[in-house]
């Protein structure tokens, strides 16, 4: 079932690049109380479970109950993500079209870069990584990382382009670390996101949890005179702490947590 999920992970991958490919070809059911063969699931409810990881009601979880994989799997290469994350996107659209920018480049939208604008769904549907089901190997992330293939996570690159022409100054947050800085800088480029006014990345001197060095990094945005009228992320720690800008989006990511 794993390398089906995989070879749907494909498909589904170049039919969001492709505007022949029906949508629904791309759908697949949600069982909440069952794996992908039908097979009752005790105990567990895993469409609530993503329900109290979105919310962030669940928190410092380190992997996703192997009950769910295939739930997990299902969503995340089904129609309601990609809904999901349009949705998000949109919502994000509609508040940036209200917004008056001052129009001295100031004005910045903060984006993180995993599972937010790039994603690692090629990675995650691997049978040794099984959407999250299989512990954290940082080794084997930063391999994939360094391959530099990841595509755009659906709604964003949409977001971006708006953002653009809308005049907004477009900041990647990223806890990537900065020896793949020149990867990631061919990576967007390749999804589609051409310009940027700051690409930040992890150096070996910033600690803490992911909460704090984001805060410091957007914190000394503001102290350059930049504006964050939009910040958007696809963890709670993108999005909490301080300097967090006027409006926060969270699209969905119930495949990992950082805290």
């Amino acid at each position: 079932m794993k390398v089906v999920l995989f070879s749907l992970l494909v498909t589904t991958l170049l039919a969001t690049h492709s505007h022949a490919a029906s949508p629904s070809d791309q759908v697949h059911l949600l069982r909440p109380q069952s794996g992908a063969a039908g097979k009752h699931i005790h105990g567990v409810n895993c469409l609530s479970w993503r329900l109290a990881v979105e919310t962030n009601s669940l928190q410092k979880w380190t992997l996703v109950p192997e009950a769910c994989e295939q739930y997990v799997g299902h969503y995340m290469l089904g129609r309601q993500y990609r809904d999901d994350c349009n949705a998000v996107g949109e919502a994000a659209a509609e508040y940036a079209k209200s917004l008056k920018l001052a129009g001295d480049g100031k004005d910045i939208w903060v984006f993180d870069i995993d599972e937010t604008t790039l994603s690692n769904l090629p990675y995650y549907a691997r049978t040794d990584v099984a959407f999250g089901a299989m512990a954290y190997n940082g080794t084997k992330f930063n391999e994939w990382v360094a391959t530099g293939k990841a595509p755009a996570v659906p709604g964003a690159l949409k977001l971006y382009k708006k953002l653009v022409l809308l005049g907004f100054k477009i900041v990647f947050l990223s806890g990537t670390l900065k020896t793949y800085r020149e990867v990631r800088i061919t990576n967007l480029k390749e999804a589609g996101y051409h310009t940027w006014e700051k690409l930040i990345l992890k150096q070996v001197g910033d600690k803490g949890t992911a909460v704090a060095y984001k805060s410091a990094k957007r914190g000394e945005l503001e102290k350059a005179g930049y504006r964050i009228l939009g910040n958007m992320g696809d963890q709670w720690s993108d999005l909490l702490g301080t300097h967090v800008g006027n409006r926060t989006f969270k699209v969905p990511d119930p495949m990992y947590y950082i805290s």
